[in-house]
């Protein structure tokens, strides 16, 4: 799969901005209602941002890997699973943006000085679809379209 210069931008573009895109939807409201429920089937604030810290910690590791390794066999591990070994959910919504922007400012660090080729190196995840082959680009760009969802969800949430 040959992937462009300016989709790798663009995707790097929607991981940078992601937490600026949450500071800037929840920077006027209180703990307490960004910890709100609307009903029982809507997230609140802090679910939002405690679902995408596991995905980036389940993602983001998975990425590195693949960096560090040649063709890894990685074990696929859920980020709803994950985000149960946390304290995600409990955190005050301050603290736990301060720790997902500290975490993405690394990754995007670490991806920005990738050589076009290196975008292509992959790993096989076991434990999901049998012998799933993912790239570095094919999970970068899944999280950016899946934070980009959940920013506009929180967005109109906060509004």
């Amino acid at each position: 799969m040959k992937i462009a210069p300016d989709e790798i931008k663009a995707v790097l573009k929607v991981l940078a901005t992601t937490p600026r895109r949450i500071a800037a939807a929840s920077r006027v409201f209180e703990n307490a209602r960004l910890h709100f429920k609307p009903d029982e089937a809507t997230w609140s604030a802090n679910e939002l941002l405690a679902h995408l810290r596991a995905c980036a910690d389940v993602w983001g590791k998975s990425m590195l890997m693949m960096l560090a390794q040649d063709q890894p066999t990685l074990r696929y591990v859920s980020p709803r699973t994950w985000i149960r070994k946390t304290d995600y959910l409990e955190l005050e919504f301050g603290v736990s943006l301060q720790a997902f922007t500290r975490q993405r400012q690394e990754l995007v660090k670490s991806l920005k000085v990738l050589e076009i080729k290196d975008w292509s190196r992959s790993a096989t995840f076991t434990a999901t679809t049998k012998g799933r082959q993912q790239t570095v680009f094919s999970y970068a760009r899944r999280m950016a379209n899946h934070e980009n969802e959940h920013c506009e969800q929180l967005e109109a949430l906060l509004k």
